[in-house]
């Protein structure tokens, strides 16, 4: 990513997919707090690294399967 070699119309593109991603990286972190009922909070979530959330998100998916297999209630 070059931004002060860059034209306005690629800067403006860097900033989208920036916010974007900000966007989320939001929407990931509010999912995992809901998921894990309390256990971790937005702030917690919000300062989690990309491997982190990674984890936690996989953590999560393999939760839910075990629950769907199991036919115990989830909510």
């Amino acid at each position: 990513m070059k931004l002060l070699t860059s034209n306005s119309e690629q800067i403006a593109k860097t900033i989208d997919q920036m916010e974007k991603d900000v966007k989320s990286i939001k929407q990931e972190s509010l999912k995992m707090c809901w998921y894990m009922r309390g256990g971790l909070t937005y702030n917690e979530a919000m300062n989690l690294g990309a491997d982190e959330r990674k984890m936690i998100s996989e953590l999560i998916k393999e939760n839910m399967e075990t629950t769907k297999k199991s036919g115990l209630p989830f909510f």
